[in-house]
């Protein structure tokens, strides 16, 4: 080969190398020039804020807001806090005033206070409601329950409810906590005094049930009293009515045999009775003289 050709060969690759490692610098710088800037900016998502760490002051007083923010890369970073209220449920054993056992259950809505976030990380960090929570919760349940008794837990429940959350509210201030919302979910008695009110209702509803039986003996007897005099007045008056009037027992027996002749006469069937059986025999001279004696035999009684 020509020595002139390889010469003219070795000088293109060197152009061709110094004009490569041009192009390699230039999108080196570029990368990093793209990585800085995606690195100083961040996002605060809705229902979120955000404070500033920095390396050299600490954290700032800042609260920054949803959007897009910009920061120094490595000398800061964001620490984002979520201020939407979040549930939390706490059970708590505790003792009332007569010293029953009682498992209360509470329902809370929390969220930091966004104004204080700076002073919140400072003093808590960002898991505010493991450390605060549970502690201030148990802490209000045990005072506000051993103001009652356990039947009053049940007939005072709203005055309950409302005194447990002021105090709890009052409590999370301190901490720069908002309470959204506290309620009481679950209400559960030892079982001792469980089956002792089981033992004390089924008491109450059979002492109900012999004082109703005896008001029914009651009403029972003054019913048959009343009853008795009744008839014992009905019959005086009948008495009375068929020794001054023989007559009156004419006209109940015919009105006996008016009644007697109307449900046979409805009958399908045929029967056949005279007089006597009918009650018909009012005119006839052995009626009277059974009526005469039936007299006599009340006059000498």
């Amino acid at each position: 080969m020509d020595p002139n050709k390889l010469s003219d060969l070795a000088n293109r690759l060197a152009k061709g190398g110094r004009g490569a490692g041009v192009g390699l610098g230039f999108l080196a710088a570029a990368g990093g020039v793209a990585y800085g800037l995606y690195q100083s900016m961040y996002t605060v998502e809705g229902g979120h804020r955000a404070i500033i760490f920095s390396r050299i002051g600490g954290i700032q007083p800042d609260i920054y807001r949803e959007g897009l923010h910009f920061r120094i890369p490595w000398f800061q970073y964001p620490i984002i806090y979520d201020i939407r209220a979040r549930p939390r449920k706490i059970s708590s054993p505790t003792g009332s005033k007569d010293l029953q056992m009682v498992n209360i259950s509470l329902r809370v809505l929390s969220r930091p206070d966004a104004a204080t976030l700076p002073a919140m990380y400072r003093q808590l960090g960002i898991d505010y409601d493991e450390r605060v929570l549970p502690s201030i919760c148990n802490e209000v349940l045990k005072s506000v329950v051993a103001k009652f008794n356990a039947s009053q837990l049940i007939t005072q429940r709203q005055q309950v409810s409302l005194l447990v959350r002021k105090e709890l509210t009052d409590r999370a201030r301190d901490f720069n906590i908002i309470l959204d919302d506290v309620a009481i979910t679950e209400l559960a008695f030892g079982k001792e005094y469980t089956a002792a009110v089981e033992a004390k209702q089924i008491a109450q509803q059979e002492a109900q049930r012999a004082q109703y039986v005896v008001e029914k003996a009651k009403q029972e007897r003054q019913q048959k009293v009343v009853q008795a005099e009744g008839e014992a007045a009905a019959a005086k008056l009948i008495g009375e009515a068929i020794s001054k009037s023989p007559g009156y027992l004419k006209l109940k027996k015919i009105r006996a045999a008016q009644n007697i002749a109307r449900t046979i006469a409805s009958s399908k069937n045929r029967v056949y009775l005279d007089a006597s059986t009918l009650i018909m025999n009012v005119g006839s001279k052995e009626f009277d003289e059974n009526l005469e004696s039936q007299l006599t035999k009340g006059k000498r009684k």
